[in-house]
């Protein structure tokens, strides 16, 4: 690795968010190589913060591949369709004439999986001339704001998460996605986690469960868990919990997903958006006892 490249990307500044959660990260070129102490400060600074954000990164996809795996190695998505010729990075578009978006609802991307996703990288590479933000919500903060009687119940509990419902065929053909999503016959995928979990680098407790891919309490039926789950993704979605993030050609969002939710906002109609998303690979999450 040459001088040089190791000098350009040795003044990292952070700069906190004006929302609950996030940090901009300055003074970084991903198309170049990462210094180890810089590749470390922005996991440090993901875990602390949430979700980081870079401006005005114009890198190519191989540049997007070697900058996640300073990260995390990389999961290969199963349901998204792929950048061709690029197995690791998967497509999220939404066409002109097409309603839906993928993403519009609160989620935390692989909650379905035995490991969940540590993070996921996206890189915006069209975008609307106004719209398409996206809105990401801290649950280190919802779990700190519930009742002690809540959070002692909810500490007792699991919950049961499933790909099915959303990825599956008979989910596909309801939403009518199109091309944008595959491999529908391998949403097999049924998991349980702690409703609560323990981030393994901050150490916060954190609420685990989401509206797109959480079904059910773990010994309960899904009628009985909807009234609590309902109250949980309300509270999880209140306005003091967010921030928001305006996109522009070039800019990345990495984003926890142990430890906060997501939400695209789909108030671009009749434009095109165009992103490429990286998934870091999970590693066993943790309940709090």
């Amino acid at each position: 690795m040459k001088t040089e490249e190791l000098q350009s990307n040795a003044h990292l500044e952070i700069i906190p968010t004006s929302g609950a959660l996030g940090a901009e990260l300055h003074g970084v070129n991903l198309a170049e190589p990462l210094p180890p102490q810089t590749a470390k400060a922005i996991r440090d600074a993901l875990a602390e913060h949430g979700v980081i954000f870079f401006r005005d990164q114009e890198i190519t996809p191989e540049q997007h591949i070697a900058f996640a795996e300073t990260l995390a190695p990389v999961n290969i998505n199963r349901f998204f369709k792929l950048v061709p010729g690029y197995a690791q990075i998967a497509e999220v578009r939404k066409e002109p004439e097409q309603d839906k978006n993928i993403g519009g609802a609160w989620h935390t991307d692989h909650s379905y999986d035995q490991f969940p996703a540590l993070g996921s990288i996206l890189l915006a590479r069209e975008v609307p001339p106004r719209g398409g933000d996206t809105l990401f919500s801290s649950m280190w903060l919802a779990y700190d704001a519930l009742s002690a009687g809540l959070k002692q119940m909810l500490e007792g509990l699991r919950a049961v998460h499933s790909s099915r419902h959303v990825f599956g065929i008979q989910a596909r053909r309801q939403r009518d996605m199109g091309d944008r999503l595959v491999n529908a016959e391998q949403a097999t995928q049924d998991v349980v986690h702690p409703v609560v979990i323990r981030h393994p680098e901050s150490g916060r407790k954190i609420l685990y469960v989401n509206r797109t891919f959480t079904t059910h309490f773990e010994g309960w039926t899904a009628e009985e868990s909807k009234p609590l789950l309902e109250q949980l993704y309300a509270h999880g979605s209140r306005p003091e919990f967010h921030t928001r993030f305006q996109w522009r050609k070039g800019s990345i969002a990495i984003w926890d997903n142990r430890s906060t939710w997501h939400l695209a906002v789909n108030d671009y109609h009749g434009e095109r958006r165009l992103m490429h998303r990286i998934t870091l690979e999970g590693t066993p999450i943790a309940g709090v006892h």
